[in-house]
Protein backbone atom coordinates (compact mmCIF):
# COMPACT_ATOMS: atom_id res chain seq x y z
CA UNK A 1 0.00 0.00 0.00
CA UNK A 2 1.55 3.56 -0.64
CA UNK A 3 0.11 6.93 0.58
CA UNK A 4 -2.22 7.60 -1.63
CA UNK A 5 -4.24 4.16 -1.26
CA UNK A 6 -3.18 4.89 2.57
CA UNK A 7 -5.36 8.21 2.12
CA UNK A 8 -8.05 6.75 0.01
CA UNK A 9 -8.70 4.28 3.00
CA UNK A 10 -8.84 6.45 5.62
CA UNK A 11 -11.38 8.27 3.62
CA UNK A 12 -13.23 5.63 3.21
CA UNK A 13 -13.14 4.91 6.89
CA UNK A 14 -14.40 8.52 7.55
CA UNK A 15 -16.70 8.54 4.78
CA UNK A 16 -18.45 5.47 6.74
CA UNK A 17 -18.75 6.64 9.93
CA UNK A 18 -20.45 9.38 8.76
CA UNK A 19 -22.83 7.48 7.05
CA UNK A 20 -24.01 6.17 10.73
CA UNK A 21 -24.64 9.43 12.28
CA UNK A 22 -28.11 9.90 11.90
CA UNK A 23 -29.35 12.51 11.44
CA UNK A 24 -26.38 13.48 9.64
CA UNK A 25 -24.10 16.24 11.02
CA UNK A 26 -22.56 18.87 8.52
CA UNK A 27 -18.74 18.14 8.06
CA UNK A 28 -15.92 19.90 6.21
CA UNK A 29 -12.12 18.64 5.54
CA UNK A 30 -9.66 19.57 7.81
CA UNK A 31 -5.76 19.67 7.01
CA UNK A 32 -4.06 16.38 5.68
CA UNK A 33 -0.70 16.28 6.99
CA UNK A 34 1.81 13.94 5.17
CA UNK A 35 4.60 12.56 6.98
CA UNK A 36 7.72 10.48 6.36
CA UNK A 37 5.54 7.22 5.44
CA UNK A 38 2.31 8.13 7.08
CA UNK A 39 -0.92 10.12 6.36
CA UNK A 40 -3.36 12.17 8.66
CA UNK A 41 -7.13 12.75 7.25
CA UNK A 42 -8.76 14.91 9.52
CA UNK A 43 -12.59 16.51 9.06
CA UNK A 44 -14.11 19.10 11.36
CA UNK A 45 -17.87 19.12 12.38
CA UNK A 46 -20.02 21.93 11.72
CA UNK A 47 -23.55 20.74 13.24
CA UNK A 48 -23.44 22.20 16.58
CA UNK A 49 -23.62 19.53 18.85
CA UNK A 50 -24.94 20.58 22.16
CA UNK A 51 -23.58 19.75 26.04
CA UNK A 52 -27.15 18.15 26.41
CA UNK A 53 -26.52 15.36 23.04
CA UNK A 54 -22.87 15.21 23.12
CA UNK A 55 -23.42 11.56 25.18
CA UNK A 56 -25.77 10.72 22.27
CA UNK A 57 -23.01 11.92 19.68
CA UNK A 58 -20.44 10.14 21.64
CA UNK A 59 -22.22 6.89 21.69
CA UNK A 60 -23.35 6.84 18.50
CA UNK A 61 -19.25 7.11 17.12
CA UNK A 62 -18.08 4.22 20.13
CA UNK A 63 -21.09 2.08 18.63
CA UNK A 64 -20.36 2.37 15.00
CA UNK A 65 -16.18 1.71 15.68
CA UNK A 66 -17.05 -0.78 18.00
CA UNK A 67 -19.44 -2.80 15.51
CA UNK A 68 -16.85 -2.26 12.54
CA UNK A 69 -14.07 -3.99 15.22
CA UNK A 70 -11.70 -1.42 15.74
CA UNK A 71 -10.45 -1.59 19.00
CA UNK A 72 -10.64 0.68 21.81
CA UNK A 73 -7.10 2.56 22.63
CA UNK A 74 -8.53 4.89 25.10
CA UNK A 75 -11.52 7.02 26.09
CA UNK A 76 -11.52 10.21 28.35
CA UNK A 77 -14.75 10.46 29.98
CA UNK A 78 -14.00 14.69 30.44
CA UNK A 79 -16.83 16.14 30.05
CA UNK A 80 -15.72 19.14 28.34
CA UNK A 81 -13.30 17.93 26.07
CA UNK A 82 -13.79 14.40 26.14
CA UNK A 83 -12.02 11.89 23.37
CA UNK A 84 -12.45 8.46 21.77
CA UNK A 85 -8.96 6.64 19.91
CA UNK A 86 -9.37 3.09 18.34
CA UNK A 87 -7.82 1.56 16.09
CA UNK A 88 -8.37 -0.64 12.88
CA UNK A 89 -7.71 -4.27 11.79
CA UNK A 90 -5.27 -3.29 9.32
CA UNK A 91 -3.28 -0.46 11.86
CA UNK A 92 -5.01 2.71 11.10
CA UNK A 93 -5.93 5.37 14.08
CA UNK A 94 -9.08 7.04 14.80
CA UNK A 95 -9.91 9.41 16.99
CA UNK A 96 -12.71 11.75 17.95
CA UNK A 97 -11.38 14.89 19.88
CA UNK A 98 -14.30 17.68 21.04
CA UNK A 99 -12.52 20.70 21.49
CA UNK A 100 -13.47 24.76 21.85
CA UNK A 101 -17.08 25.50 21.81
CA UNK A 102 -17.75 21.74 21.65
CA UNK A 103 -16.49 21.34 18.27
CA UNK A 104 -16.30 17.67 17.24
CA UNK A 105 -13.19 16.48 15.01
CA UNK A 106 -11.80 13.41 13.77
CA UNK A 107 -8.78 12.52 12.47
CA UNK A 108 -7.55 9.19 10.91
CA UNK A 109 -3.86 8.05 10.97
CA UNK A 110 -2.56 5.49 8.70
CA UNK A 111 -0.26 2.83 9.24
CA UNK A 112 3.41 3.19 7.59
CA UNK A 113 3.42 2.51 3.95
CA UNK A 114 4.96 3.34 0.69
CA UNK A 115 6.11 6.72 -0.23
CA UNK A 116 3.86 8.73 -2.59
CA UNK A 117 2.22 11.78 -3.37
CA UNK A 118 -0.84 11.89 -1.96
CA UNK A 119 -4.03 13.89 -3.58
CA UNK A 120 -6.85 15.82 -2.01
CA UNK A 121 -9.37 13.80 -0.48
CA UNK A 122 -12.32 13.34 -3.42
CA UNK A 123 -14.93 13.24 -1.02
CA UNK A 124 -17.10 16.34 -1.22
CA UNK A 125 -18.17 18.32 2.06
CA UNK A 126 -21.45 18.54 3.17
CA UNK A 127 -20.55 21.80 5.05
CA UNK A 128 -18.66 24.88 3.18
CA UNK A 129 -15.44 24.69 2.58
CA UNK A 130 -13.81 27.47 4.09
CA UNK A 131 -10.54 27.75 1.69
CA UNK A 132 -8.63 30.70 1.76
CA UNK A 133 -9.67 31.21 5.90
CA UNK A 134 -6.70 30.52 7.99
CA UNK A 135 -8.67 28.93 10.46
CA UNK A 136 -11.88 26.76 10.43
CA UNK A 137 -14.71 28.69 12.24
CA UNK A 138 -16.67 27.24 15.31
CA UNK A 139 -20.04 25.22 14.53
CA UNK A 140 -22.26 27.26 12.79
CA UNK A 141 -24.85 24.83 11.59
CA UNK A 142 -28.11 23.91 13.24
CA UNK A 143 -29.32 20.45 13.72
CA UNK A 144 -33.33 19.96 15.41
CA UNK A 145 -31.43 17.03 17.14
CA UNK A 146 -27.97 17.40 17.57
CA UNK A 147 -28.23 21.25 18.54
CA UNK A 148 -31.11 20.76 21.08
CA UNK A 149 -30.59 22.88 24.32
CA UNK A 150 -28.16 24.53 22.70
CA UNK A 151 -28.24 28.74 22.81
Amino acid sequence: MNMQQAARRADDILDALFREIKPEVKWTHDTTSLGSCDVTRRRAVMTIVSAERRGNFLGVVDRAWRNSGYRMKSINNDPDVPAIFARTDDGFGVSLIVGGEGQVFFEVDTPCVEESEVAESTTPATAPTYEGMEHIPRPHIRSPFWSAGSP
